[in-house]
């Protein structure tokens, strides 16, 4: 449960062409979950992110273009 409390989990939509860079702010643990949306131009990506870090990965998300950007608290999880 600390170790799950040091984490959040994000959740945005990006352009496709953006996911690459996308994916580099947000590499999660082993890989971030990618998902194809109805519009194909766009992908919904999830990931774990360091709590601490937070504002900073959704500021530099926002500024290459996703778009949606959630934050959920974990409760507890198995790393």
């Amino acid at each position: 449960v600390v170790t799950a409390r040091k984490y959040v989990l994000l959740d945005y939509d990006v352009k496709k062409v953006d996911s690459q860079a996308a994916c580099a702010i947000t590499p999660g643990l082993e890989s971030p979950t990618i998902s194809p949306l109805q519009n194909a131009e766009w992908v919904a990506v999830r990931a774990m992110v360091l709590r601490k870090d937070t504002n900073r990965v959704m500021d530099e998300l926002w500024a290459i273009g996703a778009r949606g950007i959630l934050v959920t608290d974990i409760h507890a999880c198995r790393l």
